[in-house]
């Protein structure tokens, strides 16, 4: 799902976003518990949003490699 027009002010820079780069992704949370994922360059293309559950498991095959195609064995798709 998709969200537009949430409020400026809520953003908040990803930790794994470089201070010098000008593109980056942000984070922010709805009013209705769920957590907004935006482009910073790129706002009026709305939000994708997550369930905070969904969002962690996420954040999570990330953080433990599983969605890197580089650590699948040939053939195979990474996770």
């Amino acid at each position: 799902m998709i969200r537009h027009h949430l409020p400026l002010h809520q953003w908040r820079k990803s930790s794994h976003s470089g201070d010098e780069e000008a593109q980056c992704v942000e984070a922010q949370p709805t009013d209705d518990a769920l957590i907004a994922i935006g482009d910073s360059k790129s706002r009026a293309r709305g939000a994708f949003v997550f369930t905070p559950a969904a969002w962690s498991a996420f954040t999570g095959a990330v953080d433990r490699g599983e969605l890197d195609p580089r650590s699948a064995p040939p053939g195979q798709a990474p996770g």
